[in-house]
């Protein structure tokens, strides 16, 4: 099932989840580098690639909403992606909130911060499964034309089910 918001022949969605991917991942690394360093500027990292990570999420999530609404009704692809859908928006939630924890101080960021930030980490590896499990297991967002010696994107045009270059 092709992506119904694509640019340049890919789904949009699936270029852009790494950014939230990475910079919320990558907050948890610097939060256990002040935990285990004590060193105030690694927090402040966190805090600043938490608010990379909220905007990138909520850039990309319109663009999984197109795709999600494309998939059929009653298949296991459309529950499947409710759930990553839904996920991530607790996994935004807790990373919003331990960014709002520390807006203040975000050099120093108390226990509870840490322990939202820590659970949607843990919740974003579930999420990132599932897309996965949509992508590849049941070809959401995939090329109707994909095969392993298909042209460019940029270099195709649909004729008889095949690409061609054109």
């Amino acid at each position: 099932m092709e992506s119904k918001a694509r640019l340049l022949g890919h789904p949009i969605h699936q270029m852009l989840v790494v950014f939230p991917l990475g910079l919320l991942g990558t907050s948890v690394v610097f939060d256990l580098l002040y935990r285990g360093l004590d060193i105030e500027v690694m927090a402040t990292v966190a805090h600043y690639l938490i608010a990379g990570g909220l905007i990138a999420g909520l850039v990309a999530a319109p663009f999984g909403t197109v795709d999600w609404l494309a998939i059929p009704a009653g298949t296991r692809a459309k529950s499947v992606g409710a759930t990553h859908a839904l996920g991530n928006v607790v996994v935004l939630a807790l990373f919003a909130a331990s960014w709002w924890m520390r807006r203040e101080v975000p050099e120093a960021p108390n226990v509870l911060a840490h322990v939202l930030s820590f659970g949607g980490a843990g919740l974003s590896l579930v999420t990132a499964w599932l897309g996965g499990e949509l992508v590849d297991r049941m070809g959401v967002g995939v090329s109707d034309g994909a095969h392993l010696d298909a042209p460019s994107s940029l270099r195709t045009s649909e004729v008889a089910g095949r690409p061609h270059l054109r």
